[in-house]
């Protein structure tokens, strides 16, 4: 997989990623809830001039069962321009695609046929257990010297604490866990960093027991869920600090750095607080010598009749927000909000971080609303937007509807369906609309649920740069 040459999707900086032709192929994780059937890497046609477009054209079945796909990434991207990289001449060629019940991590070459990845190696749960001390693996980032994966669950068994395996780049050996001092940090769930300045930012959600089954309302109500952000000094491996967001404010989940490697700041949603069912966005950020977190945008709920309610929700008689990911567009003008409760994606203007201006909004699916897509009106929708991807221009947006099996059915006990949505943008003005022709849904899945969709040749939560 050496090249001679850079591979031409790296972009030295997000200028010159916004400038790249765009995407023509959207990869989708799809999954069987029953476990009875392999879960899947679904390939969409995002090419609006071709016969196909909005369309299915590829499908990859996993060899095992029970995976339940979920995020997953590139081994390679633009990060390996900086001038501390290892590797400069790895390509953006495998798909990494950990199973977050199963602890698989599964290896996918796209290149002999990009609509039909093929699996080349399996990661079993031993070696990640043996090799890194970690199961459950979650979220993959292409960094610099490796492929870092973070993993909710400890080895052989052990809940946690959750953190952060390593494997080769060229190989996809399982490196090792990659804290060599994790400090007070026990939870985890996504990272992220700003490279020039050897920072890296993590996030917490639960341990596997925490969560695998469902939100725990004694654990919600007992505010045990993750509320903190850790800081890392990136290059030396060391935890540095935690940034309590307070204990009422469960769930900070996705994390997103400003794109431009000399800005030290980004954003954070936190899925609910359980004063008010409120869901927030919150900046992280220096506070002279020290890192801070504040709080930018609050996210109300819904008032709802309680007979429309899960049982979940019936004693509350709202529906929460549910703020389950989050997207910062290349450019890091405008930050994409996902309200998986609600049925609702919010755009929001960051140009000022610690001042969002609200510029648009769609309404798809929800616990209540079930709203439904312009290209089948008649079809009330289930799930609502949930994982979402911006486009490395910012003019396009996709979406899909499925959290996690056990919470949506959980919060969508009638069935999550399975769909996934297209919004063009406004890129001068701010503003969102849903694209009519752009529509996969149902069956065209396989019967699966569909999470995380990544763009061929990268996208805004993909790659990191080290040049403005």
């Amino acid at each position: 997989m050496t090249r001679w040459t850079p591979d031409p999707t790296f972009y030295a900086s997000p200028r010159d990623a916004a400038e790249a032709p765009p995407e023509k192929l959207a990869y989708v994780a799809a999954f069987d809830r029953t476990a009875r059937r392999p879960d899947a890497i679904a390939v969409v046609d995002v090419d609006p001039d071709s016969p196909g477009y909005g369309t299915v054209i590829g499908w990859t079945d996993l060899p095992y069962t029970g995976d339940e796909l979920h995020h997953f990434g590139w081994n390679a991207c633009s990060s390996a321009l900086c001038p501390t990289a290892p590797h400069p001449h790895v390509e953006r060629r495998y798909l990494i695609v950990p199973g977050l019940r199963s602890s698989r991590i599964y290896i996918l070459d796209t290149r002999a046929d990009p609509t039909r990845p093929e699996v080349v190696k399996v990661v079993e749960p031993k070696e990640l257990a043996d090799g890194a001390g970690y199961s459950r693996p979650h979220t993959v980032h292409c960094g610099p010297d490796g492929i870092y994966v973070s993993a909710l669950g400890g080895a052989h068994g052990a809940d946690g604490p959750g953190g952060i395996a390593v494997l080769d780049h060229d190989t996809f050996e399982v490196r090792g866990g990659w804290e060599a001092d994790r400090g007070p940090q026990f939870l985890a769930y996504d990272f992220w960093w700003h490279l020039n300045h050897d920072v890296l930012v993590s996030s917490e959600w639960g341990t596997p027991a925490m969560i695998e089954d469902g939100i725990v309302g004694e654990l919600l109500l007992g505010r045990k869920y993750g509320h903190a952000l850790h800081f890392w000094d990136l290059r030396r491996r060391r935890h540095v600090q935690t940034v309590d967001l307070g204990d009422q404010y469960q769930m900070p989940l996705e994390l997103r750095p400003a794109h431009d490697p000399t800005k030290t700041y980004g954003f954070v949603g936190v899925v609910i607080s359980v004063e008010d069912l409120s869901a927030s966005i919150w900046v992280w950020h220096r506070d002279g010598e020290r890192w801070a977190a504040t709080r930018v945008i609050d996210i109300p709920a819904e008032p709802a009749d309680p007979e429309l309610l899960p049982d979940l929700l019936k004693p509350f008689g709202a529906v929460p927000p549910l703020v389950t990911d989050i997207d910062l567009s290349v450019d890091d003008r405008f930050l994409y909000v996902s309200c998986w409760g609600t049925g609702e994606l919010r755009q929001y203007d960051v140009s000022d971080p610690f001042h969002p201006v609200q510029t648009g909004a769609v309404r798809l699916g929800g616990i209540v609303g079930r709203a439904a897509h312009p290209a089948r009106p008649e079809l009330p929708l289930a799930g609502g937007p949930q994982m979402v991807e911006v486009s490395r221009d910012g003019r396009r947006v996709y979406l899909t509807n499925s959290l996690y099996g056990a919470w949506d059915d959980q919060f969508y006990p009638d069935g999550v369906g399975a769909w996934q949505a297209k919004l063009d943008v406004d890129t001068e003005r701010g503003g969102i609309a849903l694209d009519p022709r752009f529509f996969p849904h149902g069956e065209d899945f396989r019967g699966l649920r569909v999470h995380q969709t990544r763009l061929q040749g990268g996208d805004a939560s993909s790659d990191s740069y080290c040049f403005g």
